[in-house]
């Protein structure tokens, strides 16, 4: 609990007060499986946020040549094929994009223990490291009692956040597709965030209420 503390005492500094004011990316990242070790990214998807709004016109996304293969489970969910990732571009390419993506903002993602294992293996392929404050749309949703019926230990399913949330579920399993949505969760747990009558929540808060509620 301490080092969580004060890792989460570091990721607050410089941040803007109002959470509004700050700069954001949700990233998706679709995987050959879900072994955090074994397993590779396969696809990646971004959509910035800036001023409170999605920033449509720079989002993102790229299939990504895997280095172990693809499992049948994973195709199922995905639809995406060894011949589809065949010619796609090398690991460490796409990871100069995604580093360059992050930069100056701060990492949204839903169950982001995942992206944060993924994403962190990936950037190394390049020499870069994960080094941004992370907020999670599934902590936040337990932050804000989004997920109180869920038994312990189990994330709220995306598409399900949203559509309680009254949004739009882009294309479900399709990296920038879940991207949008996450992104479009965010907008909606942080503007519900802030104390009543009291104005917006502060970007620290937010970082602070996913990482107390994160897995």
């Amino acid at each position: 609990m301490i080092r969580a503390a004060i890792r989460v005492a570091r990721a607050g500094r410089g941040l803007p007060a109002d959470w509004r004011e700050a700069r954001y990316c949700a990233i998706d990242v679709e995987t050959t499986g879900l072994d955090l070790r074994r397993d590779s990214i396969v696809s990646v998807g971004g959509a910035p946020i800036s001023q409170g709004r999605i920033v449509g016109r720079d989002t993102y996304y790229s299939l990504v040549r895997p280095v172990s293969p693809v499992s049948v489970a994973a195709m199922r969910v995905h639809y995406l094929r060894p011949a589809d990732l065949e010619h796609a571009p090398a690991a460490e390419d796409v990871a100069r994009e995604v580093g360059r993506l992050l930069a100056g903002r701060i990492l949204i993602a839903h169950a982001a223990w995942i992206e944060r294992a993924f994403l962190g293996r990936l950037l190394r392929q390049a020499g870069l490291r994960l080094a941004v404050p992370v907020i999670d749309t599934a902590a936040l949703a337990r932050a804000l009692g989004y997920a109180q019926d869920l038994p312990l230990g189990r994330e709220p399913s995306l598409e399900d956040l949203a559509r309680r949330l009254s949004l739009p579920v882009y294309e479900p399993h399709h990296a920038l597709g879940d991207a949008l949505t996450t992104a479009a969760v965010f907008l909606a747990l942080a503007t519900k965030a802030g104390p009543a009558g009291s104005g917006p929540a502060s970007t620290r808060s937010l970082v602070t209420r996913s990482a107390e509620h994160g897995y």
